[in-house]
């Protein structure tokens, strides 16, 4: 029985297609006539459960505070919690030129498939396709506004939805997230040669939950093992890499909705700065 055609030339694997035609390939999206992104950066892991989406949303409230406008499009379809660390649960509206995006308490634009559901805990049960197609929507379809810098929160792995991602959207660089773990290298590995392989650059290596911090005498205790970000950036070639806390006022902050609270002490400094280095290069390029 032939196989049905879906039209996604660049994933497709049935060869002497009809449909096919020698400049068909992956290509960005335009978004709509309501939305100026000027730079998106991708938030990636190899592995699921090392705090990526914390790492998202730290990454945005950084960028926040340093004046620019910020978005988030949360990628993990299926796993959302970015609008829960924002403490946004208001219903999305729209009009005749799109969706509306939630806004957190200090202005940072927010899209996810939560916002949509009619109960929090409500399951999404989505086939790939059907994923993928929402996230190009809400590239698409939402009124972003005037963006400086996107972040998208990326389901862990290296799946179609990465695909649909960097090939879909004007993406401009990756940070990717891992834990001080002895398999860290195959896990970052994974994401970055991924992303060369599509011409992305990385940005940064951020290492979370890279040592738990004694109260009573002020020691950085290495639970998870001795901390490898660095040497795995000079290994891949990250330019940048910053290591993060296991930090009680973590979980109490992003369950109050107020993540944007939180205050990184300048350990994010440098992937902010790479961030803006990039930008600057893209920006050039474009001139």
């Amino acid at each position: 029985m032939a196989e049905e055609c879906s039209h996604e030339c660049s994933s497709c694997g049935v060869s002497g297609c009809g449909d096919r035609t020698a400049e068909a390939g992956p290509s960005t999206l335009a978004p709509n006539k309501r939305s100026n992104v000027k730079h998106v950066i991708g938030v990636v892991s190899g592995k699921g459960g090392v705090g990526k989406s914390l790492v998202t949303s730290l990454l945005a409230s950084e960028m926040n505070k340093r004046g620019h406008k910020v978005a988030i499009l949360d990628a993990d379809i299926t796993g959302p919690s970015i609008p829960k660390s924002f403490g946004v649960d208001s219903r999305l509206t729209a009009d005749a030129d799109g969706i509306n995006p939630a806004k957190s308490a200090s202005g940072i634009e927010v899209m996810s498939v939560n916002l949509m559901l009619p109960e929090g805990d409500m399951p999404v049960a989505w086939r790939g396709p059907v994923v993928t197609g929402a996230i190009k929507q809400f590239w698409q379809e939402v009124n972003w506004g005037d963006v400086d810098y996107m972040f998208v929160d990326m389901p862990p792995g290296t799946s179609d939805v990465f695909l649909t991602v960097f090939q879909s959207l004007p993406v401009d660089g990756i940070v990717t997230v891992s834990a001080p773990q002895e398999l860290v290298a195959m896990i970052v590995g994974k994401a970055v040669n991924l992303a060369k392989s599509l011409e992305v650059p990385v940005v940064g290596l951020v290492e979370n939950m890279a040592y738990f911090k004694c109260d009573d005498c002020g020691k950085e205790h290495h639970i998870f093992g001795e901390p490898q970000g660095a040497a795995v950036a000079e290994k891949y070639g990250i330019p940048a890499v910053a290591t993060l806390p296991m930090d009680p006022s973590f979980a109490r902050l992003v369950d109050e909705g107020r993540v944007e609270a939180y205050n990184v002490e300048g350990a994010l400094d440098g992937i902010i700065d790479e961030v803006e280095k990039v930008a600057a290069v893209a920006e050039t390029a474009a001139e």
